[in-house]
């Protein structure tokens, strides 16, 4: 069998492939369809977050699926109303809408903010340029890369863009006072791993509460424990109104979180919101599997990610082919002078996958589970082809 041919027969040709066949995973590690190891630093796109085969997730997907896969929203299950509890502890908001996805997420996140905004007659939004929320109509809608927009439009309306970290430009714009939901990444991740200030997140709360607009933060690619901590809106001191959470929430299993606070949920009712798998048995006893081992490593993810920093400032700032590094706990972009998608395809022939994102940057994502021999390995192979990358 021809995979790659019979995958471009048969599959919607919507994703740019890297010239590997992956078979399976363990740990940090995943395999080839010829038997070649791969040392992982994109983590599935920040969603393996305990790596490959893992025992504990092992154990909650087989024990659940014995018991229970699907039954639908209709009826109580213990697994979900057991993780809604535990991220809402987590977080410090009140209420739990789960989905399938982080787009979904974000959809969530818009409509409950249309939803709450109603009766004051406010339904825009104010998003940041080089911002990425999703590609279903209305996370896109938000989305502040013209690339994504424009294939589409028109897109849903009432969308402002601010220049991301633009204090002012985000007074000017709240002080209008129709605005439903400020949302922002407080780490913009496709847009090329761009930390916020922490002084722009504060004065977007304080405009939030003084102008009375929700704030969302999209933590879909940030969230559980990527950043040292369980989410890296508690690195800034600045809590949101509406979180999104997906990727490492499963923990590689498909599953979506919108957490809401208090005056939020008070202005939903039955039936303005669904999904059908959203919450199921299965994945979230597989969420709770992940949350309980996450919250144990989340000092030895501090730890490690500071250990990549020094790696990263120590063997890669200093080449000539990078121009800047940014990041935080175990998320890092280096922005490259050379083609950064090349430099993705010279790491796989040396046995390490990296991904790309923003205009012209490396993106590093790994498992949360990697140590500091793995990282150190890592950062060699990604010191070599920098530096052969002319």
């Amino acid at each position: 069998m021809d995979l790659k041919k019979e995958e471009s027969l048969y599959i919607a040709q919507l994703y740019k492939r890297f010239p590997l066949t992956i078979v399976k995973g363990e740990g940090v590690y995943v395999y080839d369809d010829e038997g070649n190891r791969y040392l992982d630093f994109a983590g599935g796109i920040a969603v393996n977050s305990l790596g490959y085969a893992h025992p504990k997730i092992i154990e909650a997907l087989t024990s659940q699926a014995r018991e229970l896969i699907h039954i639908s929203n209709l009826y109580y299950t213990k697994p979900q109303v057991e993780l809604a509890k535990k991220l809402v502890q987590l977080t410090d908001l009140d209420k739990v809408f789960f989905c399938n996805s982080g787009t979904e997420a974000i959809e969530a996140s818009l409509k409950f903010s249309r939803r709450w905004g109603k009766d004051k007659g406010k339904f825009k939004f104010i998003s940041a340029v080089n911002s990425f929320h999703g590609r279903t109509m209305g996370s896109l809608s938000v989305t502040g890369q013209r690339k994504y927009q424009e294939p589409f439009e028109p897109l849903i309306d009432g969308v402002t863009f601010i220049i991301y970290n633009d204090s002012d430009a985000l007074n000017e714009e709240l002080k209008k006072g129709d605005y439903a939901a400020v949302i922002l990444e407080p780490i913009q991740g496709e847009g090329g791993v761009n930390p916020a200030r922490r002084e722009f997140l504060e004065l977007a709360r304080y405009l939030c509460d003084r102008y009375d607009t929700l704030l969302i933060f999209d933590e879909v690619q940030t969230g559980i424990g990527r950043t040292g901590a369980m989410f890296a809106f508690q690195n800034f001191g600045v809590t949101p109104d509406i979180l999104a959470l997906a990727k490492g929430l499963g923990g590689g299993f498909p599953i979506g979180a919108t957490i809401i606070n208090d005056k939020v949920a008070q202005t939903l009712h039955y039936g303005d919101h669904a999904s059908t798998f959203g919450g199921n048995p299965l994945a979230t006893a597989v969420a709770n599997a992940v949350l309980e081992e996450i919250e144990k490593i989340l000092p030895r993810i501090k730890e490690v990610g500071g250990f990549l920093e020094d790696c990263l400032k120590g063997k890669i700032s200093r080449l000539s082919n990078v121009l800047e590094i940014r990041g935080i706990g175990l998320i890092y972009g280096i922005d490259v002078k050379t083609n950064a998608r090349d430099i993705c395809e010279r790491c796989i022939k040396e046995g390490l996958l990296v991904i790309t994102c923003g205009n012209n940057t490396v993106r590093l994502v790994p498992p949360l589970i990697i140590n500091e021999q793995e990282i150190e390995k890592g950062v060699y192979i990604l010191e070599k082809v920098l530096k052969e990358e002319k």
